[in-house]
C-alpha cells in the first residue's frame, strides 16, 4: 500500500507542477518581457552552480543512507546530524564562494543577491530524509502549499518589468521557507544528537561519489543558459530558457515511466532476467509512441504556439523550439534504458559514463555553435549531446538485449509520426492564429497518428496489457 500511496502522491505532484508553468510562463512572458526573463535565467543558471557544490550530492547519499537507517532511531538521529551538519558546512563554503564571485562580477549585483537566499535554502533542505523513511507525502504536501503560495504572490506582486525583483524575492523566499516548515515533522523520528558523536568527514568521500554525475547532469540543466548570457546576451538566454521550459513539461509526461525502476530493480534481485528485458522491451515501446507523437507535433505546431503562449515578442524562440523538440525522444530512450534498466541492475558505471559523455560533448560543441548561431546553435548542442547520451547507453547493454526487439516498432511509429507533422504542418498553414485552431491541430494530429499505426498494425494497439503490464504489480 506505501508504494501505491507514494506513487500517486508523486503523480498528483507531477502534474501540478505540470500545470503550474502552463499559468506562469505566459504571464510572465508578457509583464517581464525578454530582458526581465532572460535576466532571471541567466542570473538563476550562475546561483545554481553554488548550490550544487554546497549540496555535494547529499540528496542521493542523504536519501540512500536513511534509508539503511530508518528502523534504528539511535542510528537514524546520528546519521541524519552528521549529513545535515557536513550539508550546512559545505553550503557555507559555497555561501563564501559566492561572496567572492560577487566582489569579482560587475553587473545584476542586486538579482544576485535576490537569487542567493536560495543557496542559503540549500542548507535547510532535509527532503532527503523524508524520501528516505519513505514519507513522500510531507514533502509532496510542503511543496504544493509553497507553490501554491508562490503563485498568488506572483499574480499580485509582480505586474511589470520593474518588478523582476520582487518575481525572483518570491521565488527565492518560498524555497526557503518551504524548507523550514519541514524541520517540526523530523520530532516524530528522531531525537536530539549526541554532539560528542558528530562525525561529518566519514560521510564526505561516499557523497562526492555520487557528486560527479550530478556535476554533469547539471551542465544540461543550466550551462546552456549560463553561457548564453555570457557570451551572447540575457535575452538569448530567456529565449533558450522558454524553450526550454515547454521540452520539460513535455518531457515530463513522456518520462514518468520511471516508478518502473523498483520493479525492475525487483526482478533482477530474484534472478528474473526474462522479465527483466520484457520489462524493457514493453517500455522502450511505450516511450516510443507516446514520443513519436509528441516530438513531431511540437515541431508542427510551435509557429503557432510561441506568439500566442509567449506573445510576439518570444518569436526568436520559435526556430529554437523546434530544433529543441528533437530531443525528445532521445531523453524518452535514455531514461528507460539508464534509469528504467542500467541503474536498477546495477550498472551504475555505464550510466555515470554516459552522463559524463553527454556534459563534455555538451560543453566542447556549444562553445562555436553560440558563437556562431547563438540561442539556435545551443539548441542544436543539446540534441547532439542527448543524443550521445543514449547511444553511449544502447552500446553500452548491446550484448544484453536483442535490438530487433528493442526497435520493432520504430519503423511503424516514425512513419506515422512523419505523415502526422505533414497533415498539422498543412492545417497550421490553413488555420488562423487562435487557441481554438491549435487545439484543432492537435486534435487531428492525434486522430491521424492512431490511423496510421491501425493501418499498419501497429503491435502496442494491440497489446495494451504490455503497456500497462506494471499495474498488476500494484495488487
Amino acid at each position: 500500500m506505501k508504494l501505491i500511496r507514494n506513487y500517486l502522491y508523486n503523480a498528483f505532484y507531477q502534474v501540478f507542477i505540470l500545470i503550474v508553468p502552463f499559468v506562469t510562463t505566459p504571464y510572465l512572458a508578457r509583464v517581464l518581457g525578454p530582458k526581465g526573463v532572460g535576466i532571471n535565467a541567466y542570473t538563476n543558471s550562475v546561483i545554481q552552480y553554488f548550490i550544487l557544490f554546497g549540496s555535494i550530492g547529499v540528496n542521493l547519499y542523504g536519501n540512500r543512507q536513511i534509508a539503511f537507517e530508518r528502523d534504528n532511531r539511535k542510528k537514524l538521529t546520528q546519521t541524519f546530524y552528521d549529513i545535515f551538519l557536513l550539508r550546512f558546512f559545505t553550503t557555507f563554503l559555497a555561501c563564501l564562494a559566492f561572496i567572492v564571485f560577487l566582489l569579482i562580477v560587475d553587473q545584476y549585483h542586486v538579482y544576485y543577491l535576490a537569487q542567493a537566499i536560495a543557496i542559503v535554502a540549500s542548507a535547510f533542505d532535509i527532503s532527503w530524509f523524508f524520501m528516505g523513511i519513505e514519507n513522500f507525502a510531507i514533502t509532496v504536501l510542503r511543496n504544493f502549499f509553497i507553490r501554491m503560495v508562490a503563485l498568488i504572490s506572483i499574480f499580485v506582486f509582480v505586474r511589470s518589468y520593474d518588478d523582476l525583483i520582487v518575481y525572483i524575492l518570491i521565488l527565492s523566499i518560498s524555497t526557503l521557507l518551504g524548507n523550514l516548515i519541514l524541520f517540526p515533522g523530523l520530532r516524530k523520528y528522531i531525537d536530539r544528537p549526541n554532539f560528542s558523536k558528530i562525525n561529518i568527514w566519514k560521510h564526505l568521500l561516499p557523497s562526492v561519489s555520487l557528486f560527479i554525475p550530478q556535476i554533469a547532469t547539471q551542465v544540461y540543466l543550466v550551462l546552456n543558459k549560463t553561457m548564453l548570457g555570457a557570451m551572447v546576451s540575457v535575452q538569448a538566454s530567456g529565449y533558450f530558457e522558454q524553450s526550454d521550459k515547454m521540452i520539460k513539461m513535455v518531457l515530463a509526461v513522456v518520462t514518468t515511466g520511471t516508478v518502473m525502476l523498483p520493479h525492475v530493480a525487483n526482478a533482477f534481485a530474484k534472478g528474473e532476467n526474462d522479465k527483466v528485458k520484457n520489462y524493457l522491451y514493453s517500455s522502450f515501446s511505450f516511450v516510443t509512441f507516446i514520443s513519436m507523437p509528441m516530438m513531431f507535433g511540437l515541431m508542427a505546431v510551435t509557429p503557432k504556439f510561441v506568439p500566442l503562449f509567449f506573445t510576439n515578442r518570444f518569436m526568436s524562440v520559435v526556430p529554437i523550439m523546434v530544433i529543441e523538440s528533437i530531443v525528445i525522444l532521445p531523453i524518452a530512450w535514455g531514461n528507460v534504458v539508464g534509469s528504467q534498466y542500467l541503474l536498477p541492475t546495477k550498472q551504475n558505471r555505464s550510466f555515470i559514463v554516459s552522463v559524463i559523455i553527454g556534459a563534455i560533448v555538451n560543453l566542447v560543441i556549444n562553445i562555436p555553435l553560440i558563437i556562431s548561431m547563438g540561442a539556435i546553435g545551443t539548441a542544436i548542442a543539446t540534441v547532439i549531446s542527448e543524443l550521445a547520451v543514449t547511444l553511449y547507453q544502447l552500446l553500452s547493454v548491446r550484448k544484453q538485449i536483442k535490438f530487433k526487439s528493442l526497435f520493432s516498432d520504430f519503423y511503424k511509429y516514425l512513419l506515422a509520426g512523419i505523415v502526422m507533422f505533414i497533415v498539422v504542418l498543412y492545417w497550421d498553414k490553413l488555420l488562423s492564429s487562435s487557441w481554438i485552431s491549435l487545439l484543432v491541430e492537435i486534435l487531428i494530429g492525434a486522430v491521424v497518428y492512431l490511423i496510421i499505426l491501425f493501418l499498419i498494425r501497429a503491435s502496442i494497439l494491440n497489446k495494451a496489457k504490455d503497456i500497462f503490464f506494471f499495474i498488476n504489480d500494484f495488487k
